[in-house]
């Protein structure tokens, strides 16, 4: 085996920035992408028991909560005070198929969805015409969870993770100790990239024609919360208006690990090693939200929403560790130290998330019942990378952001029937198409077709001025992940994920 120069210590730092393509999802390198632009603006609102029971269809109903996220008209439909908290529980099990091996993980989440109070303001007494009242709402609704665990594995592997790492060392060809110190400096340190002789660097699953196992866990946690203050007027009861300003919490976290080995002992030098990232992101930002709904008969309401864009600024810190065990010439085998890069890299950058408008209708049905939908618009190519760390522009990224991103209706269904004036009986249906394009740089995206779908049901039961509200939800999603940026088209992870939540609201009205 050639001889690997002797490692030298750096405080180099540098980001990996460069333009990725529609393909590179989900890989553990840390640079702000399209995956990135999806992940921050692709929102899946959580909110009280009764909005998820109904599909979160609110747009043109109000009266809850969750429709302060939606239309924020809706909080003029309010005729008296209420405070609600909506504690959850679920489970997400993803069944990850690689290499035409299926292995499966799972997660719970506890948390709170919701928690929110609105008071309304008559305008003067018994007042039924004009300005009727005024409406001001305070809380926070849950826009998204990335709570899951995920395990992938298959063998006899065509590619490697080495061969990502040797193309970057060789690209141009640079000294260990000037290598990225998070990933090819790495796996230098640990005598799985090395100089051939000739100012190259290769790896020796490549140079044993490959056939190694590979295996990926990923362990992620996080959510996007949105903290709102809504203020919202009745006009005659059948004209309503509002808006909302809402601040976004952002927290994501991700611990993965790769692991390649030569289970069948066919690769010279090479047994194995385990490929250690961690990222960290936290961010804020914020938004406006107008709207508007009209009751142009006592049955029949129409609602109408903008929501501006949410300006981001996000912080990330990443780091990544490696250990090898590798077999010399000498029938020596040496397991390496657990190489970590010297400090925590460390990016800050804003984003702009796309401009989204809901179109809303609902029908209600005397005092029995009720259907509604929503209709969000969303163009996900105008999502927008901007001012990164040294001033980083992100052009080349937004330019892939817009040609592989397109125009999406997500569609949102629910409807209630009244059992008695104390119990409701409720059900929804919720499908967001992919947001990527079909193909991108005239390959075909198998990401085109990816589903995001929720089926609920559940119930309601108030009596006096308490409510107590009751949902079963379950999530079904599809899609495709590249288990490293390097590996093949044809060798993507085929995630299909389920996510059962059971969702309780207690509210007080007043």
């Amino acid at each position: 085996m050639e001889t690997k120069k002797q490692t030298i210590n750096t405080d180099i730092m540098k980001k990996l920035v460069y333009t990725i393509s529609i393909l590179l999802i989900t890989c553990g390198v840390y640079a702000q992408d399209l995956t990135d632009a999806l992940r921050y603006s692709n929102y899946h609102i959580s909110g009280t028991a009764r909005s998820e029971a109904m599909g979160n269809a609110f747009g043109a109903l109000g009266g809850d909560f969750t429709s302060l996220s939606i239309n924020p008209a809706g909080a003029a439909v309010y005729r008296s005070g209420e405070f609600t908290i909506t504690p959850s529980v679920g489970k997400v099990s993803i069944d990850g198929t690689y290499l035409g091996t299926k292995a499966t993980d799972s997660k719970y989440n506890v948390g709170i969805d919701n928690l929110g109070y609105v008071t309304t303001i008559p305008t003067g007494e018994n007042s039924e015409s004009g300005l009727v009242s005024l409406s001001f709402g305070l809380g926070f609704n849950r826009l998204g969870s990335f709570s899951m665990n995920s395990l992938a594995e298959g063998s006899n592997a065509k590619n490697t993770l080495l061969d990502y790492f040797t193309q970057n060392a060789n690209n141009p060809y640079t000294l260990g100790a000037d290598l990225n110190q998070y990933y090819e400096q790495l796996a230098w340190k640990a005598d799985l990239i090395y100089d051939n002789g000739n100012n190259a660097y290769v790896n020796d699953i490549a140079k044993g024609g490959y056939g190694q196992n590979q295996r990926k866990t990923i362990d992620r946690s996080g959510y996007i919360n949105e903290y709102l203050l809504s203020f919202a007027a009745n006009f005659n009861h059948k004209f309503y208006v509002g808006a909302t300003v809402g601040i976004h919490e952002v927290y994501f976290k991700e611990n993965a690990n790769l692991y390649e080995y030569d289970a069948n002992n066919t690769i010279p030098y090479f047994n194995d090693y385990n490929f250690n990232s961690y990222l960290k992101t936290t961010g804020s930002g914020f938004n406006i939200k107008v709207g508007a709904i009209y009751k142009p008969t006592e049955n029949l309401r129409l609602g109408i929403a903008v929501h501006s864009p949410t300006f981001y600024k996000f912080s990330d810190v990443y780091n990544n560790s490696i250990q090898s065990s590798i077999t010399y010439s000498d029938n020596v085998t040496v397991v390496s130290p657990l190489y970590t890069a010297d400090k925590d890299g460390l990016w800050d950058y804003q984003m702009e998330t796309p401009l989204k408008a809901v179109l809303s209708g609902a029908y209600v049905i005397g005092k029995s019942g009720l259907i509604s939908v929503d209709y969000e618009i969303v163009d996900f190519s105008t999502a927008k990378l901007k001012n990164g760390t040294d001033g980083y522009s992100y052009i080349d990224e937004n330019n892939t952001i817009q040609s592989a991103y397109r125009t999406v209706g997500n569609l949102h269904l629910g409807g209630e029937y009244r059992v008695n004036k104390f119990f409701s009986l409720r059900a929804g249906y919720e499908n967001y198409p992919s947001p990527y394009k079909s193909s991108y740089l005239d390959v075909s995206n198998p990401n085109g077709k990816s589903k995001y779908s929720t089926v609920s049901g559940g119930f309601g039961f108030k009596q006096g001025n308490y409510f107590f509200d009751a949902t079963v939800k379950r999530i079904m999603i599809g899609n495709y992940v590249k288990i490293y940026p390097d590996a093949f088209a044809n060798e993507m992870i085929k995630n299909n994920t389920t996510q059962n939540n059971v969702i309780f609201t207690l509210g007080y009205k007043f």
